[in-house]
């Protein structure tokens, strides 16, 4: 594996859906060489005006520094990196360090390292927390886990990608972190839907209320990106309601595990399955605030209010 300090490592890159997309572009635009691959060739192709070089099969980034993998779900996971066809699949080269930004399990994940151990590939656990917009604005935040010698090796082209980068430990501890917090988002999502729609039940504008929040201490940076969605029902999804209930799974069987209670948690559980079972699968999960309200007998119209989320595209990407 070439040195980093001498040239840019050369980058590989599985999955290329909305958020693999906007963290190439990123890489890209920083001059590193990036080779993609997706299973929609399509999407692949759409990074091509930007410098990127497209492959037809995760195999053919075999011969890369460091290969990302962003994909939906464990099996996919498995499929693109000791599948068939899969990156550590070539019988003659294998990367240096193959960095998963994938939400899997932590038992998927310790058994893709296994195999690319064999290999003399080392894994790191790189799970994102943010949306394309939030990459879009340099903001993006990743936990990553795994040989400390090989991250940091790679810290620099991960700083590439966002905000903050933070070693959290060995092997799969990003992994339960990053189920940390999306179980800690859905409980957020669900909190700050109720004392909305209480507020709302009160005479209060729900641009007003969530101003008057997010100007106190108790603003953040999520719930205001969450602001435009909740004043203005606006439902386009970032991430869904489906997708967050896999990662309650994750957390609430971690918990199980590690014999750590979560009343909250679990309570959130259901409301997230209550609203699936009424059909909530394809809108952003910002969604359960309409549920909250046809709890709470209240009917939910666009306020046609125009409030910032807080987020800005960095000038120079």
């Amino acid at each position: 594996m070439a040195s980093f300090s001498a040239e840019p490592p050369r980058i590989g890159w599985v999955g290329a859906g909305r958020m693999g997309a906007a963290l190439v572009r990123r890489l890209l635009a920083a001059g590193y060489p990036v080779a993609v691959y997706n299973r929609t060739r399509a999407k692949a192709e759409a990074l091509a005006e930007y410098g990127a070089q497209v492959v037809d099969r995760p195999v053919d980034l075999a011969d890369r520094d460091v290969v990302f993998t962003m994909v939906s779900a464990s099996d996919d996971l498995e499929q693109v990196t000791v599948g068939q066809g899969g990156v550590l699949a070539a019988a003659d080269h294998a990367p240096g360090i193959l960095i998963d930004s994938s939400t899997v399990s932590a038992e998927v994940s310790a058994s893709v390292r296994a195999e690319a151990a064999k290999r003399g590939t080392e894994l790191l656990a790189a799970p994102v927390s943010g949306n394309p917009k939030v990459v879009a604005a340099g903001k993006l935040t990743l936990a990553v886990s795994g040989p400390r010698a090989a991250f940091e090796r790679v810290e620099p082209l991960l700083g590439e990608l966002g905000q903050g980068v933070t070693y959290v430990g060995e092997d799969e501890a990003a992994r339960l972190v990053k189920i940390c917090h999306n179980v800690f988002l859905g409980v957020v999502i669900q909190s700050l839907a109720e004392i909305t729609v209480l507020a709302e039940k009160g005479g209060v504008d729900r641009a007003a209320f969530l101003e008057f929040l997010n100007n106190s201490v108790m603003g953040s940076t999520f719930s205001r990106y969450k602001t435009p969605a909740l004043v203005n029902l606006d439902f386009t999804p970032t991430f869904t309601m489906p997708l967050l209930r896999k990662d309650f799974d994750l957390g609430l069987a971690a918990a199980r595990e590690l014999e750590a209670p979560m009343p909250i948690a679990s309570a959130t559980a259901q409301l997230i399955a209550s609203a699936i079972g009424a059909g909530l699968v394809d809108q952003d999960f910002a969604v359960l605030i309409e549920e909250q309200a046809r709890r709470s007998g209240l009917s939910l119209k666009p306020e046609n209010v125009e409030v910032s989320d807080g987020l800005e595209a960095e000038d120079d990407r």
